[in-house]
């Protein structure tokens, strides 16, 4: 973020962060959500983001996959070119929806010839045009069964093959799984029913877990703390929307069923105008990332709808970065000469 965007920090934010980000090795994590581009028109600015996200080296991004496989050739088109011409390490979702067990080892058995070696297995939403989800016929019923099959797809593919057995051993298979810390919406399913299933899920093979948006700090560490308790054991990293655009909070508080707090809305829409709008959801943000780091989240996964500025603003802000967008801190510059930020999403 240039110093025309850079916002205000506060000394207690910035002594936090600061001892948290000791080394390059001990870092919070950082990695973002895309989406295929639903039209040729969109791929340009896609790929605008993606190589302005590259500039802070995340760790991973996970790239959507529509229900009923609806983007199955524009997720496995996109996963390709990020494995050939960029530096990012790719997740493709998979999902249970609308396909049989043998055309999901199809797919995955694509993704992997393309040289993907992670996924994020998920039960997967109803198609739009259904009200009810309902497993396939010869299908699978569980993103937990997503994962067994994912294991055994690896396992069967490096007894065919001794080279393959190898390649697999320098890079393993790695399977994400969701989490949800106000219980899923979609099925009905409490915060205790979501550990239960998480918990079977890392039985059944699962290496982390990502979780769906919240928007307070205390709904994530609360089910941290309930899995801890249940047994679970792999990361749980937080999923978190930069919080600027009240109108794109409320469309995914209606798709997810996680109520967006009444107070950030009012925050929102009692700004002077746009650039205020973005300062004060950037901060909000920031504050959001802060609590769940500060309460032991092993780093945070940023929901970016294809757009890089708010996500960039808010790991500058939360200074997890990495310094790749030098700006001077704001906090002692006078009100009336501070640059303002420019909203860009």
């Amino acid at each position: 973020m240039s110093a025309a965007v850079a916002e205000p920090r506060t000394p207690g934010l910035h002594a936090a962060t600061a001892r948290r980000a000791q080394t390059a090795n001990d870092r919070p994590t950082i990695s973002f959500e895309l989406f295929p581009p639903r039209n040729p028109d969109a791929a340009p600015r896609l790929w605008s983001t993606i190589r302005a996200l590259e500039s802070v080296h995340p760790d991973f991004v996970s790239v959507t996959y529509g229900a009923s496989g609806k983007t199955r050739v524009t997720t496995r088109a996109l996963v390709r070119r990020l494995l050939r011409e960029t530096t990012l390490n790719p997740i493709a979702h998979l999902t249970c929806v609308g396909t049989s067990r043998e055309e999901i080892t199809t797919i995955v058995g694509e993704f992997l010839d393309e040289g993907l070696r992670s996924f994020l297995a998920l039960r997967g939403d109803p198609p739009t045009d259904q009200s009810d989800w309902a497993a396939h016929p010869e299908g699978l019923q569980t993103a937990g069964e997503l994962v067994e099959l994912l294991r055994d797809i690896e396992a069967q593919r490096c007894l065919d093959s001794p080279s393959q057995a190898v390649r697999a051993r320098v890079r393993p298979l790695s399977v994400a799984v969701a989490a949800f810390p106000r219980g899923n919406h979609a099925t009905g399913g409490t915060r205790a029913q979501d550990v239960a299933s998480l918990l079977a899920k890392q039985q059944a093979g699962a290496d982390f877990a990502i979780t769906q948006v919240f928007f307070d700090a205390d709904d994530y560490l609360g089910i941290v703390a309930e899995a801890r308790e249940a047994g679970v054991t792999i990361p749980i990293i937080p999923g978190i929307i930069p919080t600027t655009d009240p109108a794109r909070l409320l469309r995914v508080q209606e798709l997810t069923g996680v109520p967006v707090p009444s107070d950030l809305i009012d925050l929102l829409g009692s700004a002077d105008d746009e650039l205020d709008r973005h300062r004060r959801g950037i901060r909000a943000s920031v504050d959001l990332v802060n609590g769940v780091l500060d309460g032991g989240a092993p780093g945070v996964h940023l929901y970016t709808f294809n757009q890089h500025h708010a996500a960039l603003d808010l790991l500058e802000g939360a200074h997890l970065d990495g310094g790749a967008r030098t700006a001077p801190d704001l906090a002692s510059w006078p009100q009336d000469t501070a640059p303002r930020p420019t909203p860009r999403d």
